[in-house]
């Protein structure tokens, strides 16, 4: 009702504006060390496993979500490139959107530019491995990770959890397997249950139905059920008690009904926030705008924070900055997400939207050609911008110590006496994407190949050594490519195969 869906659609330059005058940052050497391993929260901070403070600075870096099943950009740009970038800039933490398609067998990424080098490593791998590259190298680089169920599939935005094709088990599942893939990676330090809950999704009501706050309990116990070192992200609703707001933004219930996890110090509550770029609220238009924004944002959401009731972070925000409206929103919601030079990190969490361009509402930090940065938008930000975290200290090139593998499998198709067809299956068993593949084999007979199709062959008297084609040698995880032959004369039987896998 409130915003349009995000899809690819060409950004709106945004109009060349004098930025806030910004503070000092936090001095990096003040808090050095801050962020390492596992978060939890104390009150309205949270804190790292050694109980120092951290604030969440970060940026949404969406794409997963939609039926590209990866981060956009990838077209233009190497990843890694796009994450040093986003730490150069002073963002500390990556917000990932995605949706329950990319747990589907045989989803893949599309739209990944691999010319001159680029986005190598990703060649082959499915959407989830991918995944597993981006959360590995912005742990190399000392950022954290927050992924975000964006949407149950991936041609919307969905009011409740669920949907008919998409029914409750299936979100707990997905968000169980993800907890699970991440366990020991503290890169990951939570996930974001759904994305903007909203009518007619109710906080407190008591319908299992449609009460989001008890499907948070629900989705929040499963994830810590498997990793409960995870932080809990738990967005707002529409409305409460007939009092409306903006998709997720509402958690104005959390006052009589708290999200009550099985593990303490795991909840942290998210808003979303939006400006006229997005849609038009009535506080826009009052006469004492923009000073009536901070008892708005009380009201909504930030009486959380301040009766230190548990952190919150504002998951969502952004604006084209075109209208003199949405300029002053932005200047006065960054005050009132208190400046880090002022306040460190005990201080309201955020994760502006976003990093693309191409967000059709908004634009993003970076301008469309997915490189130069709007240095207006990303100026107004400066001020609560934090320090970054720890990083890996190496490439994460093949995180994990992943071994390529795969096996094959010799079927005969027809025989005639004098000539047969055959076709070999090739599935990658190991646990990494294959970039290339060799099968051999040896006839006890006399048969040669006579002609073989989506692969290149030799022969050395019965030994046969056939190698892939350029356009099936990539396989991710689980995944397989085939090629025939047919060869003379028949009656050769199956000879047992080997793989070599690369």
């Amino acid at each position: 009702m409130f915003r349009s869906l995000r899809r690819a659609l060409c950004a709106v330059a945004a109009a060349l504006l004098v930025p806030l005058g910004t503070a000092g940052l936090q001095t990096a050497d003040a808090a050095e060390a801050a962020g390492a391993g596992y978060w939890h929260t104390s009150g309205r901070q949270i804190l790292d496993a050694s109980g120092q403070p951290v604030r969440i600075a970060g940026i949404n870096w969406f794409g997963f979500e939609t039926s590209n099943n990866v981060v956009h950009g990838l077209w233009s740009r190497d990843y890694k490139s796009m994450i040093d970038q986003m730490k150069s800039l002073g963002y500390n933490t990556i917000r990932i959107p995605y949706s329950d398609d990319i747990f589907k067998a045989g989803t893949v990424p599309n739209s990944i530019d691999f010319s001159s080098g680029k986005n190598a490593d990703l060649q082959g791998l499915n959407s989830l491995g991918v995944l597993d590259r981006l959360v590995s190298y912005a742990g190399h680089d000392g950022l954290k990770v927050i992924l975000d169920r964006h949407r149950p599939d991936a041609g919307g935005q969905s009011a409740l959890w669920y949907t008919a094709a998409v029914p409750e088990s299936t979100w707990i599942a997905n968000l169980k397997a993800l907890a699970t893939r991440y366990k020991g990676q503290d890169t990951v330090v939570g996930i974001d249950l759904h994305n903007e809950p909203h009518d007619p999704a109710c906080w407190g009501c008591g319908d299992t139905a449609t009460d989001w706050r008890l499907a948070a309990q629900r989705g929040g116990n499963a994830v810590l059920s498997v990793n409960p070192d995870l932080l809990i992200f738990v967005e707002g609703v529409q409305t409460f008690n007939g009092v409306s707001g903006w998709w997720g933004g509402n958690l104005m219930g959390v006052a009589q009904y708290p999200v009550q996890l099985n593990v303490a110090n795991r909840v942290v509550y998210s808003a979303h926030d939006y400006a006229t770029s997005v849609a038009q609220q009535s506080w826009f238009s009052d006469p004492t705008f923009p000073a009536n924004m901070p008892g708005i944002w009380d009201k909504y959401w930030g009486y959380i924070f301040k009766q230190n009731i548990a952190p919150v972070w504002v998951g969502e925000f952004g604006t084209t900055l075109q209208s003199t409206v949405d300029q002053k929103w932005l200047a006065a919601l960054v005050s009132y997400l208190r400046p880090t030079s002022t306040y460190g990190a005990d201080s309201f969490h955020w994760t502006f939207w976003s990093w693309n361009p191409n967000s059709g509402d908004t634009g993003g930090i970076l301008k469309d050609d997915w490189q130069t940065v709007d240095t207006v938008k990303d100026g107004y930000l400066a001020s609560i911008k934090a320090p970054g975290f720890p990083g890996s200290g190496s490439d994460p090139g093949d995180p994990g110590g992943s071994t390529a593998a795969c096996t094959a499998a010799y079927t005969v198709s027809s025989d005639w006496g004098s000539g047969f067809n055959a076709e070999v299956k090739v599935t990658n068993s190991g646990t990494t994407a294959l970039s290339s593949w060799k099968v051999t084999w040896t006839w006890p007979g006399s048969q040669k190949v006579s002609s073989m199709w989506n692969a290149s062959y030799t022969q050395t008297g019965p030994t046969v050594t056939a190698t892939n084609a350029s356009h099936n040698g990539a396989i991710p995880v689980g995944g397989s490519a085939s090629f025939g032959f047919g060869g003379a004369p028949g009656g050769g039987g199956v000879p047992s195969v080997s793989c070599t896998a690369a």
